[in-house]
């Protein structure tokens, strides 16, 4: 099944929760994004800078 995004794909999430490390977690399409910095229920925008097999990074813009 195709990722529901790529590297440098720049997409706003919601904040669902947060981490045991502290990072963000969003979703897109069910598939997970950690994004260090932000808190529980913000709306950021953001770009995906790395894909792992069943996580991505992204970081704010």
């Amino acid at each position: 099944m195709p990722k529901p995004v790529k590297v440098g794909d720049e997409i706003e999430v919601e904040i669902e929760s947060v981490g045991a490390k502290g990072d963000g977690i969003a979703k897109k399409d069910g598939f997970v994004i950690f994004v260090p910095g932000v808190q529980r229920g913000d709306t950021v925008k953001i770009r995906i800078a790395e894909l792992k097999t069943s996580f991505a990074i992204g970081e704010k813009v």
